[in-house]
């Protein structure tokens, strides 16, 4: 549609500074880290709560698609605006302020995950989510699609230490859910309902975060394993010592040989290419201690080899090996994609026999990693883009992936979102009373459905998608 004629009002309320219609302004702002591009009237740069309040009135009057962003690093298209419009940019809006006594953080949506971390540490305390790509990514993103990390399993997700929003609705009111404050029962709890809604129901502007005291220890072992069953069922037993580690995170032995070459070294000296495990202890001095002592018998019972860090530098070198595979699988294939399902932890066993199967029958390289201790599992199916064949198969791949998982009772995405790659899949996941519940939500709080239009509830064909060509810096996680 031709959305012109308001953005021209919406420039001459605002200024050029606030409303870029030039090519770049609107190209950078037409995709997000799917990738996956649209053609837009223009990139706002809201200066506050004035500028946002009069982009939503206008563009809801006008019924102009509003798209909202802050780093862009979404995988599956959360970002990208479907339905071309106005794409908001609160990238700026990075205010952190922390207070130590009460060990809370007041900040704006378009501060980083890792200013937030660093900000808390600053005064002894900690936020424990923590996305891979940390350093880039938004807080108003991460409470979008409630996104995790490897601290997961033992500490919780986005939506486990949000504790008020403030922000607008798509009409341009202004809303605060809940109060900055621990306990809140007074009426619907509408924060959570924002809360991995993926931009659909509100805009957030600012959140009050629940923080944690920082660990006084960590403690870090790689232990590696002759199969990835055998990897499996050693986590199980040792999730069955009652021990939860705060990270406790998995490479198949793809994964691993992604990441031997990219280094040039075996992890383990005579033992290349076999899965492992990356777990780290946090917590009080003597809960560490005590716990080291088991996981290390756990160690010398069920690992091939293991490895302890001593100290925090040689528990850097140990991580190594994660933090380079992802990016070494670019030598498999020049397209990934990240699927990051979540299966029971009762059926590991019968997940790990299926991706072989998926490997084989597809015949694409699918390495595999992710974070043992909730579940989240990075399903990464390498293709050529440029090669048909294997883009049919990746995409054969990628459906029999979801519905496996979802036969297993396990989630087609832990912390990615729906967006657009993944909307396909969505009626696989619920029922029609469920879809149709959310669709309610969706009319009721947006009623001229102009907010992140296009996506969770439409099927999007991804693979006949526009896409750009180009490295994001995140594209390494």
């Amino acid at each position: 549609m031709d959305y012109s004629a308001a953005t021209k009002q919406l420039r001459a309320l605002l200024g050029p500074g606030v409303v870029r219609t030039d090519r770049i302004s609107r190209r950078d702002a037409s995709f997000d880290s799917s990738k996956i591009s649209f053609e837009i009237a223009a990139a706002v740069f809201p200066r506050g709560n004035p500028d946002l309040a009069a982009v939503l009135t206008l563009a809801n009057r006008r019924r102009v698609p509003v798209t909202v962003r802050g780093g862009g690093t979404s995988l599956t298209g959360s970002a990208s605006p479907a339905r071309g419009g106005w794409v908001v940019d609160l990238h700026g809006w990075d205010r952190v302020r922390v207070d130590g006594r009460s060990g809370l953080a007041r900040v704006q949506a378009g501060a980083t995950v890792a200013r937030i971390q660093a900000a808390a540490a600053a005064k002894g305390w900690f936020y424990p989510p923590d996305p891979s790509s940390r350093k880039y990514c938004t807080i108003g993103g991460n409470i979008a699609c409630n996104a995790g990390g490897m601290h997961g399993g033992k500490y919780g997700v986005t939506r486990d230490f949000v504790l008020a929003l403030k922000g607008f609705l798509p009409t341009g009111e202004f809303v605060e859910w809940g109060t900055p404050t621990k306990k809140f029962s007074a009426g619907f709890n509408l924060r959570d309902l924002w809360i991995g809604s993926e931009g659909m129901l509100g805009v957030v502007t600012e959140a009050t975060l629940r923080l944690i005291p920082m660990p006084e220890a960590r403690w870090t072992l790689l232990a590696s394993f002759r199969t990835e069953p055998e990897a499996y069922r050693a986590v199980l037993a040792l999730f069955g010592l009652r021990i939860q580690p705060a990270i406790c995170e998995f490479l198949d032995r793809y994964s691993v040989d992604c990441a031997e070459r990219a280094t040039g070294r075996a992890v383990f000296k005579g033992q290349a290419g076999r899965p492992v495990v990356l777990l780290e202890l946090a917590g009080g001095r003597a809960e560490v201690l005590g716990q080291r002592r088991v996981l290390l018998g756990w160690a010398r019972r069920h690992a091939l080899a293991h490895r302890a860090a001593r100290g925090r530098a040689e528990a850097e070198r140990l991580w190594e090996v994660r933090r380079s595979c992802s990016a070494a699988m670019f030598k498999l294939g020049d397209s990934k994609l990240n699927e990051d399902v979540v299966v029971p932890m009762g059926k590991y066993l019968r997940f790990a026999r299926f991706l072989e199967s998926l490997r084989r029958e597809s015949g694409l390289p699918i390495p595999t990693f992710g974070h043992l201790g909730d579940g989240n599992l990075h399903v990464n199916i390498m293709y050529h883009r440029d090669r048909p064949g294997e883009r049919r198969a990746a995409e054969r791949a990628v459906r029999s992936l979801m519905r496996t998982v979802v036969g297993l009772g396990g989630a087609i995405s832990g912390e990615h979102g729906i967006g657009l790659a993944k909307s396909p899949f969505l009626r696989l996941q619920h029922p029609p009373a469920a879809v149709r519940a959310m669709r309610a939500v969706k009319k009721a709080l947006d009623p001229r459905g102009i907010l992140n239009p296009g996506k969770m509830f439409e099927v999007f064909r991804v693979w006949e998608s526009r896409r750009v060509d180009v490295r994001l810096p995140w594209d390494h996680a």
